[in-house]
């Protein structure tokens, strides 16, 4: 292994970290960068364990809320309802992701995919981000189980690499009637069960391909993904609350259309 390595693991770490929990897809960056950077871990696993930086990052944001629900679970309703409307909303993802891995791994994780969802996704951004919808919910809390389903739905077409975990939730939650702060933090408590969930399955089946030198390399990525995670966690919702979701569409239109670029030009 090189320093050349071990940089561009700490430069995927922190793009993994800054774009996470922001509508613009996590794993469409970092397959993006892989590729032009040439940077090789074990195939497609390096993208996922790094999440843990992230993963652990939101879990410190929230710790003193996970906490405080935690002790009070047993004696108040409103939250045993939440904690079941974020399972809900979670199932979706276990039942395709379990049966659609193998698929997805192997046929979806595709640069020239990528561009396009990236570009894709920024329009409908656009679109759900103007359109005039009306409200209803200001509170992650109180968003109604039937809710939670149809944004656990929509969250499964984020396994399009390039379509964005956080974008498809949250858009999934304004359109279920949430505000966007809401949505944003509905979409924080979603990634929990999630990203551990992807983390868990992916480590199972290739924790035996792994060496010592992507051991390290994980590392690396995973101290900068929860180091810049932490950055975006504190601050993702006054941002989304005051400016709304047009810089994130407008980043992701403008890096589909370099990739297309590139990989037209380069390959």
């Amino acid at each position: 292994m090189v320093n050349g390595d071990l940089l561009e693991a700490a430069v995927l770490g922190i793009v993994e970290g800054l774009t996470e929990f922001i509508p613009v897809s996590s794993t469409g960056h970092l397959l993006l960068l892989g590729h032009f950077m040439g940077f090789e871990s074990n195939g497609k696993t390096f993208e996922v364990l790094v999440q843990l930086g992230a993963i652990l990052a939101i879990m410190v944001v929230y710790f003193h809320r996970l906490l405080d629900m935690a002790r009070n679970f047993r004696s108040d309703p409103q939250v045993r309802r939440f904690v079941l409307g974020v399972f809900v909303a979670f199932l979706p993802a276990v039942a395709i992701g379990a049966f659609a891995h193998g698929f997805i791994k192997t046929v979806l994780f595709n640069p020239w995919i990528v561009c396009f969802t990236l570009i894709t996704g920024g329009f409908v951004l656009i679109m759900v981000d103007n359109a005039r919808l009306k409200p209803q919910f200001h509170d992650a809390t109180r968003i109604p189980l039937t809710k939670c389903l149809i944004i656990g739905i929509c969250q499964c077409v984020a396994m399009i690499p390039g379509v964005s975990r956080s974008g498809a939730t949250i858009v999934g939650a304004m359109l279920s009637g949430a505000d966007k702060r809401a949505a944003t933090e509905f979409s924080f408590f979603l990634a929990m069960p999630t990203m551990v969930a992807a983390f868990s399955y992916d480590l199972l089946k290739n924790y035996q391909n792994l060496n010592a030198n992507d051991g390290l390399l994980i590392v690396v990525g995973f101290v900068m993904a929860f180091l810049s995670g932490l950055l975006v966690v504190r601050s993702l919702l006054n941002f989304v609350s005051r400016h709304g979701l047009g810089v994130f569409a407008w980043w992701r239109i403008l890096v589909g259309a370099a990739g297309l670029a590139g990989l037209m030009v380069y390959g």
